[in-house]
């Protein structure tokens, strides 16, 4: 059983598989839609794909511990991803991943339309790196 953590997004949705032993994140990639119906039947897809035990879906908060619009919406995308796939899918606290993904893009030169591919990926793997990091304690 593998892990997957996704970063929901309007545009693009990065998505990260954990490895066999959960222990690290074993791959990412990039769904490209604006379409909530299309992202799900794809990582409806990636699930039945990679023998997915348990996904972790980033919630967006503010600084502050509040929810806005877009938490909302993360919110809405977890629960039809859960009953979509009859897989747990859990809430995890996203603050900051994209900020922290993109400070590592820039220490590795990644930029313009390269980042613009790679950078929800990167918030996938750290949403998904946190979350397993959980699991452990």
């Amino acid at each position: 059983m593998r892990i997957m953590g996704i970063d929901y997004g309007d545009a693009r949705t990065g998505v990260a598989i954990s490895d066999l032993l959960c222990s690290i994140v074993g791959s990412t990639t990039v769904i490209h839609s604006r379409r909530m119906d299309k992202t799900l039947e794809e990582v409806c897809r990636i699930v039945s794909e990679n023998d997915i035990g348990e996904i972790a879906v980033g919630l967006p908060k503010n600084m502050n511990g509040t929810e806005g619009p877009r938490a909302e919406l993360c919110r809405e995308f977890a629960a039809k991803l859960e009953e979509a796939t009859g897989k747990p899918v859990k809430l995890w606290d996203e603050r900051r991943t994209t900020v922290e993904a993109h400070n590592i893009l820039n220490e590795h030169n990644y930029h313009g339309k390269k980042r613009k591919n790679t950078v929800d990926a990167v918030a996938a793997s750290l949403i998904l790196e946190g979350y397993l990091a959980f699991r452990k304690r």
